[in-house]
């Protein structure tokens, strides 16, 4: 390789590396470093060929063009500056660092000691010095082609907010075991691709798919001394490369990323939406005794939240160690890099915020109009980008559920909880659960804020499925190899008299039941809906709870055990939801006449009389009824909309309901037991565990 002697000054933007006039622009920031250096290795990246001192800075820039060279260098970044721990600057130049930037990635990564900037052992700890290079068994950056916008990028499906059925999935959990996709993409982001794939889909009724990370991600030391590894991906180190683990075509980072690039096209042509979760508050360099990958040796004290009164410690908002920094407008400018480069060149359709309070915090704590907000919503190329928030975090005031700021999404858990503990056990009150049955309006129902934004679930990849929740009292995680101490104590779940699988009748009939009613409450219920994958086929994990680190048949979905009823009916609630604007209406529900963009609603105890206030507070009765009514005029353009009444009865018996004088048609009955049809106008009695939703027959 014939590499220039010396290297010209560059331009400060964009950061990264770009092909530009016949060489290379490199730009990163450091505001503390003293120099930074290009580092130039053979095309292996096993032997440094040349090392050039970057320009700068300017405005915190450091930059560099380096003519003659193109697509395809393979790079790394060295950092001079202070080495002074309780200053919060760790910088080491004996540490190959990767670009932040970087959308390709080579090299194996294997946890050394040489990776750290300080001797493990040392007697001062983190504050001592490692002067060993770790350059032959760093990751490296690549220099990539030009990019491209995505294809499809300009008629990708834009399903209304109001209209969107999610379904959460893991690339290789739901494509692994699958029959219908070929050995050889199993696993992949072309699995995921295969007609087989898309069928499932279309004929389930989602709209989008949410794919747990897939952003190149390490495996944290304490798994691999395990053996183990982060099945779930939650520990990003490359923020613009898909994970080369879930590839086909093997570790190119270019051919990962067109594989992935082909599935959002694929799945785009049939009109489903791609969602990432995406990790933008810790990355694996760990706390203070962790590694120098890349943000540490760059700049530790910008890019991580330090101790207030001892920088020589992060602060671990997120259990892992390390928060980032988003605070600081480079960090922010960094997220937003990233964030239009997988929506741009990518082709993806929005995204799910691990632990997204980190984002908007402040030196005050979370501000919903931080400053990293205020950017994001005026992006004009994320303005097309679905924003969900996972609400909360690891820190003192990280429950902030209600609280994000303009379009976001929010998992509402309290959604979960109670919608569980009303069907397992009658853990709660019907006024509990009818408010998070109508969009949980005390957490969403303020500003201008939509029913949408609550993203309601009952089951995630946190947590029991929804076999398992109906399978077992208590969670089974030894096989993480933390002694069961792992995961979430004290989760709303139920046996019905039987831990795990049983042939008792009576069980598995009651676990049908309930399971069937979950389904139809999430669906039906005011705000966004979201699956698990594998719920709808009534896929168990063995009662473990938290199978984060359980790559194999734990976490990959059980398709020879699909339950094929349960996939119908839950298709058939979703066509339901799709077919009723009552059941997908996005404005606030009336309490009483309405006009044409809106519905009313009345809750009804069984014998058919309104709700009063001692109705609400009765410990022991649990079933109830709400009519939904639309406005008194058809909106213009949309389907038509039918007064529709819902039945819930949790009870062990059957219950009789009585019904408003209208001519009803049974439209579904989750117990299977009532006969289609017109309903009679005498009570109609509901099976125990069981939600039936009856339609207006028009005149």
């Amino acid at each position: 390789m014939n590499l220039p002697p010396q290297i010209d000054a560059g331009r400060h933007e964009p950061f990264g590396a770009l092909v530009r006039d016949g060489g290379v622009n490199f730009a990163v920031f450091s505001d503390h470093a003293t120099a930074i250096e290009l580092c130039v290795f053979d095309t292996s990246g096993s032997r440094e060929l040349k090392r050039y001192p970057l320009h700068g800075p300017h405005d915190g820039v450091f930059h560099g063009f380096l003519p003659g060279v193109g697509a395809g260098l393979v790079y790394g970044l060295r950092a001079h500056g202070p080495y002074a721990p309780e200053q919060g600057h760790r910088f080491n130049p004996h540490k190959l660092l990767l670009d932040p930037w970087a959308p390709e990635i080579v090299g194996q990564h294997r946890w050394r000691p040489e990776h750290h900037g300080y001797e493990l052992g040392h007697p001062d700890g983190a504050r001592s010095f490692d002067s060993r290079d770790n350059a032959a068994i760093a990751l490296k950056a690549r220099v990539p082609a030009p990019p491209v916008p995505a294809p499809g990028w300009f008629n990708a499906p834009r399903h209304a907010t109001a209209d969107l059925v999610l379904l959460e999935l893991h690339v290789k959990g739901f494509t692994m075991r699958h029959p219908g996709i070929p050995e050889a993409l199993r696993g992949t982001y072309a699995g995921l691709a295969h007609p087989a794939a898309i069928a499932h889909f279309k004929a389930l009724g989602v709209t989008t798919l949410s794919l747990l990370p897939v952003q190149y991600a390490l495996d944290e030391p304490a798994l691999v001394e395990r053996g183990l590894v982060n099945y779930w991906g939650y520990n990003t180190l490359g923020f613009f490369c898909p994970d080369p683990r879930h590839s086909s075509v093997g570790d190119d980072p270019a051919a990962v990323a067109e594989e992935f690039r082909q599935m959002v096209a694929t799945l785009h042509d049939h009109g489903l939406e791609v969602v990432l979760d995406v990790v933008y508050n810790h990355t694996p360099e760990g706390g203070e005794t962790g590694a120098t990958l890349s943000f540490r040796g760059l700049d530790h004290a910008s890019w991580y939240r330090l101790v207030h009164d001892d920088k020589s410690r992060c602060e671990n908002l997120t259990g892992c160690g390390n928060t980032v920094n988003t605070a600081h407008p480079r960090v922010t400018q960094f997220v937003l890099d990233s964030l239009r480069h997988w929506v741009l060149h990518l082709g993806v359709d929005g995204f799910r915020f691990d632990l997204a309070p980190v984002l908007g915090r402040t030196h005050h704590g979370f501000d919903p109009n931080a400053a990293f907000f205020t950017a994001l919503r005026q992006d004009p190329v994320l303005a097309r980008a679905h924003l969900i928030a996972e609400p909360w975090d690891a820190a003192y005031d990280g429950y902030q559920v209600g609280r994000f700021p303009g379009r976001f999404l929010e998992w509402n858990d309290k959604f979960r909880d109670s919608v569980r503990r009303y069907w397992l056990h009658r853990g709660v009150r019907r006024g509990e659960f009818a408010r998070r049955f109508t969009a949980s309006s005390d957490l969403f129902h303020h500003g201008r804020r939509r029913p949408s934004a609550s993203i309601n679930f009952i089951a995630v990849h946190d947590g029991f499925s929804l076999a398992d929740l109906t399978s077992y009292s208590q969670k089974h995680n030894l096989a993480n190899g933390e002694n069961n101490r792992d995961g979430r104590d004290g989760e709303p779940c139920a046996n019905f008299g039987a831990e795990g699988p049983t042939d008792d009748p009576a069980i598995r009939q009651r676990r049908d039941r309930v399971r069937r009613a979950l389904l139809a409450t999430l669906v039906f219920a005011q705000g966004t809906p979201m699956l698990c994958a594998g719920d709808e086929i009534a896929n168990s994990q063995g009662g473990n709870n938290n199978p984060y680190n359980q790559d194999n048949a734990t976490t990959w979905l059980d398709w020879a055990q699909a339950d094929a009823d349960l996939r119908a009916f839950t298709a058939r609630c979703i066509a339901l939801r799709r077919a009723e604007p009552g059941l997908r209406h996005d404005r606030w529900y009336a309490a009483g006449p309405c006009g044409a963009d809106d519905c009313a609603i009345v809750w009804l105890a069984p014998d058919g009389r309104p709700m009063h206030d001692h109705d609400w507070h009765d410990p022991g009765e649990h079933a109830f009824a709400c009519q939904i009514s639309p406005g008194n005029s058809p909106q213009s353009g949309t389907a038509p909309s039918h007064r529709l009444l819902l039945l819930f009865n949790p009870e062990d018996r059957a219950e009789a309901f009585g019904l408003p004088s209208y001519p009803w048609h049974l439209a579904l009955d989750s117990s299977g037991e009532l006969p289609p049809g017109p309903v009679p106008p005498a009570p109609l009695t509901v099976p125990p565990w069981s939600l039936v939703v009856l339609r207006e027959t028009p005149a």
